[in-house]
């Protein structure tokens, strides 16, 4: 059975704003284990963002608990968030999340220059993940010289750079063309089964549902496991 690396029960939250509370995730729950490719689907505003968000550490609860290792991610310490963070999980943004004056490997080295490791190391491991992405050739081109495509893969070999066992994405897809995402959902399924980090990825597109292992729904922020097609 493979080993389960993050576990989330409870989640919630709420919106306080004049006219009441508007809930944005209610009372939660999931698993993610390591190799496992896992959709997340729903329409627009249903909460799979934020649901991304708080199992990434970026957004508190109202309630809830997300565990990832022998951490509590919800009521840990700032360090330790961070920590886990760095160590444990990789995001991947819709909107590239791209730093325009940096080059391709300069964003992806980013992450490793602010854990500290060394310049020849990270200048390794960087290589070897702009080649593992299609894009050692354009190592020194910056974000705007870039299609949509490298663009994404430059965001995805960037949150590989730590070594995560967990990766989210928040619609990975979507903003790209259908040849063009075919190969980011291929790229990313490798990433699950033949480096056995657990995926959990965001989509309104039916070609990326058909890929996963698991799939679940979210609704006005109620999270449920679809029913095998």
């Amino acid at each position: 059975m493979s080993e389960l690396v993050l576990e989330a029960s409870g989640l919630s939250v709420v919106h306080r704003t004049a006219a009441g509370g508007v809930h944005a995730l209610t009372d939660a729950a999931l698993t993610l284990s390591a190799g496992e490719l896992v959709v997340l689907v729903g329409p627009s505003g249903a909460g799979k963002t934020t649901l991304l968000h708080v199992l990434g550490g970026i957004q508190p609860v109202t309630t809830g608990t997300v565990r990832v290792g022998d951490v509590e991610v919800t009521s840990a310490s700032e360090r330790d968030v961070d920590r886990v963070r760095r160590d444990d999980l990789g995001y991947v943004f819709q909107s590239f999340g791209l730093i325009s004056a940096l080059s391709a490997e300069e964003n992806v080295e980013l992450p490793l220059r602010i854990a500290g490791v060394d310049p020849a190391v990270r200048a390794a491991r960087v290589a070897s993940l702009l080649e593992r992405v299609g894009l050692a050739a354009h190592a020194r081109q910056r974000p705007g010289e870039l299609s949509g495509g490298q663009q994404q893969r430059v965001g995805i070999a960037r949150a590989l750079a730590g070594s995560p066992r967990i990766l989210l994405a928040d619609e990975p897809t979507g903003q790209l063309d259908s040849h063009t995402a075919a190969q980011m959902i291929d790229l990313i399924a490798s990433i699950a089964r033949d480096d056995g980090v657990a995926v959990l990825l965001s989509t309104h597109d039916p070609m990326v549902r058909a890929r996963a292992d698991r799939v679940l729904e979210i609704h006005d922020g109620v999270l449920r496991e679809a029913v095998p097609a």
